[in-house]
């Protein structure tokens, strides 16, 4: 998996593409997350568009960040999942746990 980061408006903005396995690249998330509510940011937006596989380490990473953020009385958005991660999300019922946004545009919306 890769992923791109950005702060902008207090809000943290990642992108992430290709497989989301977690035991790769979920540590380093997790901390860059951490770093950011540390700096007060308490708004995820993640956008999976490009992911297209999760393996059961990836929605422990997907999960450990919802959790970081509401226990910061903060959200995680997640933007735009495939179709395939969409199903998947709902076979699993995480659909009703997570807040899910066609665009970032529509996330921005329910964060104000």
């Amino acid at each position: 998996m890769k992923y791109t980061q950005e702060l902008s408006n207090g809000i943290l903005k990642l992108n992430f593409s290709g497989d989301l396995i977690g035991e790769n690249n979920g540590p380093e998330v997790v901390e860059l997350a951490n770093d950011a509510i540390a700096d007060g940011i308490t708004h995820c937006l993640l956008n999976i568009s490009d992911v297209r596989y999760i393996n059961s380490s990836g929605i422990g990473v997907l999960i450990t960040l919802l959790t970081k953020f509401r226990n910061k009385n903060g959200e995680l958005y997640i933007i735009n999942p495939s179709e395939h991660v969409n199903k998947l999300l709902i076979m699993t019922k995480l659909q009703a746990i997570f807040n899910i946004a066609e665009s970032e545009e529509e996330a921005l919306q329910k964060i104000k």
